[in-house]
Order: C-alpha cells, then sequence, then structure tokens
C-alpha cells in the first residue's frame, strides 16, 4: 500500500517582529539574480524517542510556529516577496506552515524509502513555477507527525535567495531557537546579509530558466558510499589523492558515461562526448576575508570540466584530474573579477559553456551536472528531539542532475542520480562502481 500523507491545516507564519522601514527593500546580489526560478527542497526524518512519551503534537507544532516565526526576524529577507529579479520587498507577509499527518511508520521510509513518495513530504513541489512568482511564498514548511510519534519536517525555500548552504544556516538557526529561544545561545549568531555590496547586481532583464525539463522517461535513485568504501574508493587514485566529492564525482561521472555508450540507438564508431558541470560553494574562498557559512544567498559559482571525447581511454584518475583543475580555478583572481565590473561575464562563462555544449551538441555530448551538499551541516539540526534520523533532497525533473548528501555519521555521501532510465540500467549494473556502493542502513 502507498504511504500517503495528508494535510490537515494551513496557515501563513510572520516574522515575530515588524522588519524596520530601512529594511524593506533587500537587493538580490549579481548571482540572485542569475539563479534559477525554483525552490531548494529538503526533508529532515526524526524518529520518535525510545525513552520518552510520544511528542505532543499541539506543543510540538506550538513551538515550531513560534521558534519558526522569530527565525523569519532574524532571516527577515525569507518573510517577504519576491519584486522581479531585483529585490524582495520584506513585506512581512509570512511563510507557509502545514500541518500533516503521515499514517504509517518513519521505518518504512527509513528501510527502503520510495524516491517518488517523499515529495509528499515538502510543503509544495519546488520545481512547479507559478504564473506570477511575486506571489509566491520565499519559505514553505511541513510538518509531518507520524503515528508512531516521528516527526518529518520538509523545507522548501526559493533559489532566488537560497543555496543549500543557506537553507542549512536557516534550518540550524530555527532549530536553536526552538530549543533556547533567540537569546538562549551564544552560538545563535545573525545571518550574513549583504551579499549585493560583495557582488553588485546588475540590470538583468532576463529571467534565467529553471532548467532543462526532460521529456524522456527519468528515474532517481539514491546510492550510498559509506566511509569504509569512500577510503577504499580514493585508495584507488595513484597520484594526488581526491577529496570525497571529487573521488565519488569522478566514479559517478566515468560510470555514466559508459552507460550512456551502451545506447543501441548509438553509433558504434562514434559514441557520446560528455563533461561535468559542477557547483562550487564560494563562501570560504572569498578574500581577504571568507564569508561565514550562514551568509544569506547563492554564494556559489559553476565550473565546466573539459570535454572528454568518446576516442580517448580515460581512466578514473583522469576524470579526477579533470575535475580537480576545473574547481581550483575558483580562485581569489577568479572572485575578484567576479566581485567587479566585469562581473555579470564572469558569472555567466560557465552558463554560456555550459549551453554551448549542449546546443553545438546535435545530442552527441551528454551533459552531467553535480551539486554537493556533503559538507552541509543538516544532521546538526536539533529541534529538541535529537539529530535527524535521516536528511535527504527528493526526485529532480532534470536528466543527469546528480545531489551529493552528507550521511549521520558523517563520513559517508549519498549520491541522488537522475538518468534516463535506459542510462539508469546500464549505470547501476556497473562493476566498478559496485565495488563502492554500500548497502542500504
Amino acid at each position: 500500500m502507498a504511504m500517503k500523507v495528508e494535510v490537515v491545516s494551513t496557515e501563513s507564519i510572520k516574522p515575530s517582529s515588524p522588519t524596520p522601514s530601512h529594511h524593506r527593500e533587500f537587493k538580490f546580489c549579481l548571482l540572485d539574480q542569475l539563479a534559477p526560478p525554483f525552490y531548494v527542497p529538503a526533508v529532515l526524518f526524526y524518529s520518535a524517542p525510545d525513552d520518552k512519551a510520544v511528542p505532543n503534537s499541539a506543543s510540538v507544532t506550538g513551538n515550531l510556529k513560534a521558534s519558526l516565526s522569530q527565525a523569519l526576524s532574524l532571516f527577515y529577507p525569507l518573510g517577504g516577496r519576491v519584486k522581479g529579479n531585483a529585490a524582495i520587498d520584506c513585506n512581512d507577509d509570512g511563510a507557509l506552515y502545514l500541518e500533516a499527518k503521515a499514517h504509517f511508520e518513519l521505518s518504512e521510509v527509513l528501510s527502503n524509502p520510495d524516491i517518488n513518495q517523499l515529495q509528499q513530504f515538502l510543503p509544495f513541489s519546488p520545481y512547479t513555477n507559478s504564473p506570477n512568482i511575486e506571489e509566491q511564498v520565499i519559505v514553505g514548511v511541513q510538518a509531518a507527525f507520524f503515528d508512531c510519534g516521528s516527526i518529518g519536517i520538509g523545507i522548501c525555500i526559493s533559489h532566488k535567495i537560497a543555496d543549500g548552504a543557506s537553507v542549512s544556516a536557516f534550518l540550524n538557526s530555527w532549530s536553536e531557537i526552538a530549543v533556547n529561544g533567540v537569546d538562549g545561545k551564544a552560538n545563535l549568531k545573525t545571518p550574513f546579509l549583504k551579499a549585493s555590496e560583495l557582488f553588485q547586481p546588475k540590470d538583468i532583464n532576463f529571467q534565467m530558466p529553471s532548467g532543462v525539463i526532460s521529456r524522456e522517461k527519468l528515474l532517481t535513485k539514491r546510492f550510498r558510499f559509506d566511509g569504509e568504501s569512500l577510503v577504499r574508493l580514493r585508495a584507488r587514485f595513484v597520484s594526488a589523492t581526491p577529496t570525497r566529492v571529487e573521488a565519488v564525482t569522478a566514479l559517478i561521472w566515468k560510470s555514466a558515461v559508459e552507460a550512456a555508450r551502451k545506447r543501441p540507438d548509438w553509433n558504434k564508431t562514434c559514441p557520446p562526448s560528455s563533461a561535468v558541470t559542477h557547483v562550487v560553494n564560494i563562501r570560504s574562498r572569498i578574500r581577504p576575508q571568507p564569508l561565514p557559512e550562514n551568509a544569506l544567498g547563492n554564494l556559489w559559482q559553476s565550473i565546466v570540466a573539459p570535454l572528454v571525447e568518446p576516442i580517448e581511454k580515460v581512466e578514473l584518475q583522469d576524470f579526477a584530474g579533470i575535475l580537480r583543475k576545473s574547481i581550483r580555478a575558483i580562485d581569489s583572481e577568479y572572485l575578484s573579477v567576479l566581485q567587479g565590473e566585469n562581473g555579470l561575464a564572469k558569472a555567466c562563462e560557465s552558463l554560456m559553456a555550459a549551453r554551448k555544449l549542449v546546443a553545438a551538441s546535435a545530442g552527441e555530448i551528454e551533459l552531467y551536472r553535480f551539486s554537493s551538499w556533503a559538507r552541509f551541516p543538516f544532521y546538526e539540526v536539533d529541534f529538541g528531539w535529537g539529530r535527524p534520523a535521516w536528511v535527504c533532497t527528493t526526485s529532480v525533473p532534470m536528466k543527469n542532475v546528480v545531489i551529493l548528501m552528507g550521511t549521520r555519521c558523517g563520513d559517508g555521501i549519498e549520491a541522488w542520480i537522475t538518468l534516463a532510465e535506459h542510462d539508469m540500467i546500464e549505470f547501476e549494473r556497473n562493476d566498478e562502481l559496485l565495488q563502492f556502493i554500500a548497502p542500504s542502513p
């Protein structure tokens, strides 16, 4: 029987204190202006405490709503509404809050998660555009209460103002307020809200696309790499040892390319070329003063790794080397240009490079898009019920997208991979990949 989540109430949660008039307009930074117009989704599942009574949903909901209201005052742009592609009207209209009932056990989700069922733990679909973006909430939350006393917190925050790091920062601040109040914990840090001063906005009248929604049948699957398998994987690289993210990206890229080259409709004498884009968090790379991880905004750049031609014999080491060289190019010099007069041209370089690859390929180049959340502290989000049992995202309606998530133990990576169905069938048979995939917990 399918797992059904039933919404029982819907309301708007406004900031606990009015936004001051001098903060009424919050300007997007340049990188916000170039962000896609969908939402960043995450779901956090909390197991019912073994040694305590089942949490009372009314008291939990009351605390969640009160602390959310206070968190919205701290992150005041999130309680407003988007104004075109220039700013947020911090009008305190508030966030959407849904309460739901999940009439089944959390163990059913954790033991064998159905990727297609997870989106019902979110307040709405994160990839469906509204005709009028200015009417959309910036934050949507859904609290789902399981029959067993477990709780799921699903959140969507507009990508026009938030990336994965921003979502993590907001959740951590919200949970700290829920447990300790606004003034009850010394490490509750005021978010950095001045990205527009570093990356000056430009006169951009066009709307960024949300991505290429595939017409092919897609499959999203989760592949787990535990700490032990990542140690073995990184040991496979004979020269410079890659990071965990670089190693997993190289393995997935290589395996996906090999899967694509097994399509029956490909010309065997001319199999597809491939390229990769990878999102790079730039907060720690800003010089002379790195930005805090709770800096709000789209503080990332997407690199495009050079094309891998089909005639080349490319080993795992080579894929990692290509990727590492591209990521290292996002350095202080690059970011200095990004903050200058030519910032728009610099920010659009990788976007235009990716578009040219797709446009020029006539379907003969496979472009894989990677984004890593592996280092974001989602598992530190504690509303008073302990750390999450599991943190996940949901399926993406775009082909060749890979999102890397952290694991509860801290040393593993979960790869959420969306491929065309025929490619996924071959991908999950890849012998080299299977050497490092860990069984589900």
